[in-house]
């Protein structure tokens, strides 16, 4: 355990101590009569004493002490009773500290920073050895004392505080981070010094874990053009998800207007004072993206079991997460095995070994899964039996569910009715569907089946154009939402044909633009099935209405799945594994090609050698994850991209974009400008073919558009491209890839942020004469009031009105009280009696078109007349305020 320091006397006591490890800074001692050797006859006075002493008296039998080179004095720092123990504090020490203390310049300044941190680790331990609600004393301390140092409005709620270190230039300052709802806040007082910093979390545009020479481990983070890094936290890893989760809340709640209304704990700002909610809102997610299930449901229970997989005749080690409606399972021995058993589906829990602690799970389809090694198996038993009879009703049970169709849908895959195979390929596709077939019968078919590696091999391998939809409903997790939603597309198709909006608009424009050469979409049949799904998703989620490279992708969806099937498979898409890509800024999509350049920089570094601007792979791959490669590809050879991207996600499209560089690696790296690198990409793209497709080869053709020029070029079979994008990058795990998503979405954000600053303030120069400093800064100010009126309240007018596919000048914008606390900071007549009746006369006359909203053109405007305009035009002005509404 850590001590507080206290100087010690070391004459004479080196004789009762013997020195293990040391070096300039730390000795590591073990007390003679403890460990090999016994000590001789001191060790065995030593033992006798201590056997004798109580336990209140004993000394431990390890020890740490801190000294300086030019010092004759010691601390003592930590302590511990076994080697175990006091190793991992040494450890420590030297992961966090010994490279730190070069850069002080005397013993003083090293001793005193070694104290403070000591200090701070006693600390950090007491709080997080009793949770907040169990001490309440301790946070109310740390309360007052974020209260009083940094001055922030009262409604601002402290969610958690650690102790770290921040470093100024290269002297690190030990102190305390705080962090709240809506800042990041840090205080430090050293021999004199103070430290004080408060960054608000729409500020960041990077937060990150990093190391470098002197630090191990600390975390970045970036605001407002300045580095800041932290170091030296007892729990770096819990610190840094809570603060990514906290800038991630900011960003969603005040740029994306996300209200959390299926999550109470997060819907109201001024609620969140503990930083278990957000853990579990981090919890959820991760547990919600890895199953693919639906937003409802949240992760309830946990426990580590075995479960035996059949016909590979093993028990794979895993975790039981169960929810409200599904009990799902994951390996963590690396056997990639992964279930979902939905509760509609359980027909009944059996307990048939108590001394294995074992568990059998019936499903229909007179299926069994055998749990084993269930530390509180009774609990579990228990609980999902009582979820089976609250989720069993007849609407969802699996064996009496029906789907409602309305008249006007299409009930048959538009692959079925427009079938063209070509008949050399039936023996082929045979034996496709055999492979799985067996699969089936070893592994389960359905909601309950296992997925397992050998399911990812047959997915590489390609998929039987009769099996493809299913496959696709069940990986996605489409198949629970419309089983549990009967009759939903129905109600939409009905309540959303014959309505007139903009997206209905952009559709009818699209419908005939999507997959033109498809005999499906050349018919009547296939274009009012694609109106149907677009327009009822639109209808459902106007947020995103409809956006351009939704019609290729539901065109393909139509031609492997039912109409229904379709629209359910195009809300898992749009609404859980692409997030954020089809709205008016595609920020998900931006998102995502900063990981893909990341991702070239770490694995094609030949490449990012030749073209050290990689922005040239942003612009041309930004068609590739909006369709998933679909608009690029022969559609032949693009359905089984898209097979890989329902099993694997997002991770498989990045795989393959490795993969496609790599390929062509030689020709990129000689091409002399990017003409001529998308030339080569284009041409690889139009030579590969799928020598599976159960298209005749004539068709194949057609739809690749092949020139004379094209076919001297080699062919590659989609399935070899696939494989080694498996083979190569397929050791990419999709933990790190989300990591790095969160990593890169504030960067995207705070750019495209920027791109609006600067729009704004080139269209506003030309209106007034202020300087680009002077309307920088009033920019900045104009922003930072929207926002802290934003910051306490979920439904702010302000917060409401805030769209980010409105016109940049109208993205931000002020009411009335936001407005007259800003104008009386920049204005005289805060000082005059009659201010308020002047701030509104102000605001009534700048607000022309009565919405009750300013936006910061109509502010800037008003400002440069006060300040740079003529005596006439101020008082024009002045008149206007005096005169009464309307006239």
């Amino acid at each position: 355990m850590w001590l507080k320091p206290e100087e010690i006397l070391l004459k004479n006591a080196f004789k009762l101590w013997v020195t293990e490890k040391g070096n300039d800074y730390f000795v590591l001692q073990r007390r003679r009569g403890y460990g090999e050797g016994g000590g001789g006859l001191t060790g065995l006075l030593v033992g006798t004493l201590d056997t004798m002493l109580d336990s209140t008296s004993k000394v431990a039998p390890f020890r740490i002490l801190h000294q300086t080179p030019d010092s004759q004095v010691y601390w003592s720092i930590a302590c511990g009773g076994t080697k175990e123990e006091i190793s991992q504090h040494w450890e420590w020490l030297e992961k966090n500290i010994m490279r730190t203390l070069s850069v002080f310049d005397s013993s003083d300044d090293i001793t005193s920073f070694v104290q403070g941190k000591i200090r701070g680790l006693i600390a950090e331990e007491g709080k997080v050895s009793c949770v907040q609600e169990d001490d309440p004393e301790k946070f109310r301390e740390a309360l007052l004392r974020f209260e009083k140092w940094f001055d922030l409005p009262q409604k601002e709620k402290l969610v958690t505080y650690y102790s770290c270190s921040y470093w100024r230039g290269r002297v690190p300052c030990q102190g305390w981070l705080y962090l709240s709802t809506n800042f990041l806040s840090f205080y430090s007082y050293l021999l004199g010094s103070e430290v004080k910093l408060v960054i608000s979390w729409n500020e960041i545009w990077r937060l990150e874990k990093t190391s470098n020479v002197i630090l191990t481990e600390s975390i970045h983070v970036l605001a407002n053009g300045e580095d800041h890094f932290f170091s030296m936290f007892l729990h770096l890893n819990e610190t840094f998800l809570i603060m990514e989760q906290l800038a991630d809340y900011s960003i969603k709640r005040l740029f994306d207007k996300e209200t959390f209304q299926e999550e109470p704990s997060l819907s109201d700002p001024l609620q969140i004072t503990k930083r278990y909610c957000l853990e579990t809102h981090a919890r959820n997610e991760q547990f919600r993206a890895f199953f693919r299930l639906p937003k409802e449901e949240n992760l309830l229970e946990v426990y580590e079991s075995f479960l035996w997989v059949p016909f590979s005749h093993f028990n794979t080690l895993g975790k039981i997460c169960l929810s409200e409606s599904y009990l799902c399972f994951a390996s963590q021995d690396g056997s990639q095995c992964h279930v979902i058993i939905p509760m509609r589906e359980v027909i009944g829990v059996e307990k048939p070994d108590r001394s294995s602690r074992a568990l059998i799970v019936c499903v229909r389809g007179k299926r069994a899964l055998r749990f084993s090694e269930v530390r509180d198996f009774e609990r579990l038993a228990n609980a999902i039996r009582r979820r089976c009879g609250m989720t069993a009703s007849p609407q969802h049970s699996a064996s009496t569910e029906t789907y409602l169709y309305s008249p006007s849908c299409q009930i048959h895959r538009l692959g079925e009715i427009f079938e063209i195979v070509a008949s050399c390929i039936f023996i082929f596709l045979f034996r496709i569907e055999q492979s799985w077939n067996i699969h089936f019968s070893e592994y389960g078919r359905g909601t309950s089946m296992f997925c397992t590696k050998k399911t990812r091999d047959l997915i590489v391998r390609g998929v039987p154009e009769a099996l493809r939809g299913e496959l696709w409903m069940l990986f996605s997790g489409a198949v629970n939402d419309m089983a549990t939603n009967p009759g939903y597309y129905s109600e939409l198709v009905d309540q959303s044909l014959g309505t007139s909006t903009l997206a209905t608009d952009e559709i009818e424009r699209d419908l005939h633009r999507s997959l033109p050469e498809h005999p499906a979409f050349q018919s009547d049949t296939g274009i009012s099935a694609l109106r149907r799904v677009l327009t009822a998703y639109a209808y459902r989620n106007p947020k995103i209405g409809y956006c351009q490279a939704m019609n290729i992708l539901t065109s393909v969806l139509l031609l492997y799945a039912k109409e229904e099937e379709a629209f359910w498979l195009l809300v898992a898409v749009c609404e859980r594994m692409l997030p954020d890509y089809f709205n008016r800024r595609i920020i998900g999509a931006l998102v995502d090609q900063a990981v893909f350049e990341e991702l070239i920089r770490m694995h094609l570094t030949q490449l990012t050698e030749h073209m050290t601007d990689l922005t040239f792979f942003s612009s041309v791959s930004l068609s590739w994850f909006l369709t998933l490669f679909i608009s690029v590809l022969p559609i032949e050879s693009a359905v089984n991209v898209v097979d890989c991207f329902f099993y694997d996600g997002i991770k498989a499209i990045l795989q393959l974009g490795l993969a496609v560089l790599d390929y062509n690696m030689e020709g990129l790296i000689s091409s002399h400008d990017d003409a001529e690198a998308v030339t080569i990409l284009n041409k690889f793209f139009d030579n590969v073919t799928n020598k599976d497709s159960p298209l005749p080869q004539t068709v194949q053709q057609n739809s690749v558009g092949n020139n004379d020029k094209a076919s001297s070029i080699s062919k590659v079979d989609i399935s070899d491209l696939i494989k080694e994008a498996y083979e190569k990058y397929g050791d990419m795990k999709s933990e790190e890839v989300e990591s790095m998503r969160k990593r890169n979405k504030l960067y995207v954000i705070q750019t495209l942020e920027d791109t609006t600053k600067q729009n704004v303030l080139r269209v506003v120069s030309q209106e007034v004469k202020f300087s680009a400093s002077q309307l920088d800064e009033l920019y900045v100010l104009f922003k930072r009031q929207h926002f802290l009126s934003c910051y306490w309240m979920m439904n702010s007018p302000v917060l409401l009105h805030h769209d980010p596919s409105l016109a940049y000048l109208e993205q931000y914008q002020l009411g009335f009280h936001q407005f007259s606390l800003l104008f009386s900071l920049l204005e005289p007549w805060s000082l005059c009696s009659g201010k308020d009746a002047l701030f509104l006369w102000a605001f009534r006359l700048l607000d022309e078109n009565q919405d009750g909203l300013i936006n910061f053109k109509e502010f800037c405007c008003a400002l440069d007349i006060l300040y740079s305009g003529t005596f006439t035009n101020k008082l024009k002005f002045l008149f206007k305020l005096h005169q009464p509404p309307g006239k």
